[in-house]
């Protein structure tokens, strides 16, 4: 079975089989390695044609590969055709110079062709447990453009360096509806405004993830489905604004696969990088921040230091709130000016950054709504806010942390809006990210529902909660929401409703 999709390491189009999340080139590889194991098992007449054509289609595409930059998934099927090649083309070498050929029995070279199928078919399966991440189509009726913005705040010290005179500066990256760009436009990379961006970000979060570099070398390879700097789409619409926080030690990028989906509905998404905290931000003038955050082994020290680390992230998502609204009122001569909605702007964020929407939002009524994406919140002391919420919460099981669940719902009830509390069944902490389209499907990092689904699941569910607290679209949300889980839904002065 075979499907379109954009190329990682460009922005054509090229074939992949279903599933593997290889290229052309490395399909010739792979072809050529498993015809030179098969050679020795083909019937004599047809050995030396198979095995010359299976060398030279393998030597021809390896040597393209390296010039190009190959993936750490085909050492194995190298490893395996480097082994294999002496067995299946000395035979063939001998019989051309007339010299007399020998063959050993089949019950001896079989275990040897096992041993080298199997090298060969290792290739493919780390091709599919760290794949090039491909990015789902956008469902809505806008193409989507992308920028990266850096502001300081004057107003803010940083407190992260001992400098009195250095000023909190966050890095954000916006996703908004656009025109559609021509065909073959040149999309955005991930995780960067470039590919030395993205190699740097994408090592950071392997070494924060304590994994080595090399397993996730196809994500600063990949394409999003963005065009950076695409126009603004035309009319005088004017569009919601969603402002994301990640996790902790997380990018801004890492849940591009959602903002590319509520930008192509309509909505301004602005992601931060929050310095210090994110695993790696690439400043305007090519300086890289890296994160400060390390676990201290003492409970009581970490859970105030992440409250700590919440109350300057929702800091941030105020103030870039600030300057969106002075874009948008034109004070400076910027593509989006007078085509953001601020006074309909909702509060986002996974895990810590869920944790620091919840606080924004009790802070700042400029935020209308909140989405948190299985964060724990750390808002020292709980009081009433009136913006609704969408909970989003993996599957909980015994090794949750029996306090998330008991303090999420504390929250939810404080607020003087409806709110919601939905836990999907199959999913796991990553699963609110981009992370199951590169990382390994195991159930507990990247839970059960799959590549596709998982970010089908995340975007649905958020999308609907924001068109009706948002744009106030009719409809019944609690039966949108359950169909995808468990539901609670919490009426204000009420009791939870459950099980929907």
């Amino acid at each position: 079975m075979w499907r379109r999709v954009p190329r990682a390491d460009d922005g054509r189009v090229t074939d992949i089989i279903t599933g593997l999340y290889l290229s052309p080139l490395e399909i010739l590889v792979l072809l050529g390695a498993v015809a030179l194991v098969a050679a020795r098992w083909l019937p004599a007449a047809a050995r030396p044609p198979v095995t010359i054509a299976a060398g030279a289609a393998l030597v021809l595409s390896a040597t393209a590969l390296c010039v190009a930059g190959i993936r750490w998934q085909l050492l194995p099927v190298l490893a395996g055709a480097a082994c294999a090649a002496p067995f299946a083309l000395t035979p063939v070498l001998r019989r051309r110079t007339g010299r007399r050929t020998w063959r050993a029995r089949w019950w001896a070279a079989l275990p040897g062709s096992v041993a080298c199928a199997g090298l060969i078919a290792a290739g493919p399966v780390a091709a599919w447990a760290f794949p090039v991440p491909e990015f789902p189509e956008p469902t809505g009726p806008f193409a989507v453009g992308t920028r990266v913005l850096q502001w300081t705040d004057p107003a803010r010290p940083e407190t992260a360096t001992p400098d009195p005179a250095d000023r909190r500066t966050v890095v954000v990256q916006l996703w908004y509806p656009a025109r559609q760009s021509p065909a073959g436009a040149r999309r955005a990379p991930y995780l960067g405004r470039t590919e030395q961006e993205a190699r740097t970000v994408s090592g950071a979060l392997a070494r924060y993830a304590g994994l080595p570099g090399f397993l996730v070398d196809g994500v600063p390879r990949a394409r999003t489905r963005a065009v950076l700097g695409a126009p603004v789409a035309r009319g005088g619409t004017r569009f919601p604004l969603v402002l994301f926080s990640p996790g902790l030690g997380g990018v801004r990028a890492q849940n591009t696969a959602w903002a590319e989906e509520l930008a192509s509905h309509g909505y301004v998404v602005a992601a931060l990088d929050h310095p210090y905290d994110s695993a790696a931000v690439v400043l305007a003038d090519g300086r890289t921040i890296r994160t400060e955050v390390a676990p201290t082994g003492d409970d009581r020290e970490d859970e105030r230091r992440a409250t700590g680390t919440a109350r300057v992230r929702a800091a941030d998502l105020s103030f870039v709130l600030t300057r969106l609204d002075r874009l948008d009122r034109g004070e400076s001569r910027d593509p989006l000016a007078g085509r953001l909605d601020t006074g309909r702007a909702a509060v986002t964020g996974h895990s810590l950054g869920g944790a620091a929407a919840l606080q924004a939002a009790r802070q700042d009524r400029r935020f209308a709504a909140v989405v948190d994406l299985d964060g724990y919140p750390r808002d020292p002391v709980l009081r009433p806010f009136p913006q609704p919420v969408l909970a989003l919460t993996q599957a909980i099981g015994p090794k949750t942390d029996p306090r998330y669940l008991p303090r999420l719902t504390g929250v939810l009830r404080l607020s003087t809006a409806t709110s919601y509390r939905l836990t999907v069944p199959g999913a796991a902490h990553l699963t609110f990210t981009d992370a199951p389209l590169y990382l390994p499907p195991v159930p507990s990092l990247t839970g059960s529902l799959g590549r596709a689904r998982s970010t089908h699941v995340v975007a649905a569910t958020t999308l609907a909660f924001l068109d009706t607290t948002l744009r106030h679209r009719p409809g019944d949300l609690a039966g949108t929401l359950s169909a995808y889980g468990d539901l609670s839904v919490h009426r204000p002065g009420g009791r939870p409703d459950g099980g929907r």
